[in-house]
C-alpha cells in the first residue's frame, strides 16, 4: 500500500473496528498529539476497540488526501459513536519501515454553509503543478510571515488575484474583501486572531497545509489552514481552528504541535 492508502486504512479502523489492522499499521512507539488521547500504539488500538463496542456506529468519510515526503495529510469528516459530525485535518508521519509513527490533528464541528454558500469540505479537485510544490510552499510561508503574523500587512494584496478568492471558513465570505470585512467585525468586538508560530508547512503541488499556533480572542489556538495556489496566487482556503485544551486535561505529554 502507498502511504496515503495506509493513512486511509488507519482512520477507517474507527468505523470497522479492526483493531488488528490498526496495530499492524502503527509503529509500537506511535506518538500522539491529539491531547484527548493517550500516546502509543496500544492507546490507539484501545480507542478502536472502544468505538467498536459503542451502540452507535462510527462513520469516517475521507474528503481529500495529500502526501509530502514521510507525511500524509488528510481532510476527513468523522462522527464518533454518534456524537455529531466533525471536520478534521489529520497529519501522519511514517517511519523508515513504513509504519505510522506520529499523528497531529485539528477537529471542529461541521457547520452550515458560510456567507458565500461554501462548506468546510466542498470543491475537491485533483492535485496539479507538482513541479511547483516548493515554490507554492514558500509562497505560503511568506504569506504567513507577512500577513497572518502581521509583519508586512501592506503586502496582503500581492498574494491574491484581485478579489478572486474562494473561502471555506464558516464565517467569512469570498474574496479579499470578505476576509477584510470579517477581520474588521472581529476588531469591533475586540477579538484578535493572532498567529505566533508556524510549526509545519506541508505541500503537494498546488495544495499547501500550514499548522500554526496562536490565540483567538485570547485563547490558545491551533490553526490548520489549507490553501490552493493558482498561478502563484492564493486562490482558495479551507481551515479548522481548535482551542488548545488546558494542560491539566491532557491525556499525553507530547504537546499539540
Amino acid at each position: 500500500m502507498t502511504q496515503i492508502e495506509k493513512a486511509k486504512e488507519l482512520i477507517g479502523t474507527f468505523a470497522i473496528g479492526d483493531a488488528k489492522k490498526a496495530a499492524f499499521l502503527l509503529a509500537e512507539g506511535y506518538i500522539q498529539h491529539n491531547l484527548a488521547y493517550g500516546t502509543g500504539r496500544d492507546a490507539f488500538v484501545g480507542s478502536v476497540n472502544y468505538l467498536a463496542s459503542a451502540p452507535v456506529k462510527t462513520t469516517v468519510n475521507n474528503i481529500r488526501a495529500y502526501e509530502d515526503g514521510d507525511k500524509v495529510f488528510l481532510q476527513t469528516v468523522y462522527n464518533f459513536a454518534g456524537a455529531g459530525e466533525q471536520v478534521a485535518f489529520d497529519i501522519f508521519r511514517f517511519d523508515s519501515e513504513g509504519r505510522i509513527a506520529e499523528h497531529w490533528d485539528n477537529l471542529a464541528d461541521r457547520a452550515e454553509p458560510n456567507p458565500s454558500g461554501h462548506t468546510q469540505i466542498d470543491h475537491v479537485a485533483p492535485v496539479k503543478d507538482l513541479e511547483k510544490t516548493e515554490e507554492n510552499r514558500q509562497l505560503v510561508r511568506d504569506f504567513l510571515y507577512d500577513v497572518m503574523q502581521g509583519n508586512h500587512p501592506e503586502k496582503t494584496p500581492d498574494y491574491f488575484d484581485g478579489d478572486t478568492y474562494i473561502q471555506h471558513n464558516t464565517g467569512i465570505a469570498d474574496g479579499l474583501s470578505g476576509l477584510g470585512a470579517a477581520l474588521a467585525a472581529l476588531a469591533e468586538q475586540n477579538i484578535q486572531m493572532i498567529y505566533t508560530t508556524v510549526h509545519q508547512v506541508l505541500a503537494q503541488g498546488n495544495y499547501v497545509l500550514a499548522v500554526s499556533e496562536g490565540t483567538f480572542g485570547g485563547a490558545p489556538t491551533s490553526y490548520y489552514d489549507l490553501w490552493r495556489v493558482e498561478n502563484g496566487k492564493i486562490a482558495e482556503h479551507w481551515d479548522v481552528m481548535e482551542t488548545i485544551a488546558d494542560k491539566e486535561s491532557w491525556q499525553n505529554a507530547n504537546g499539540k504541535f
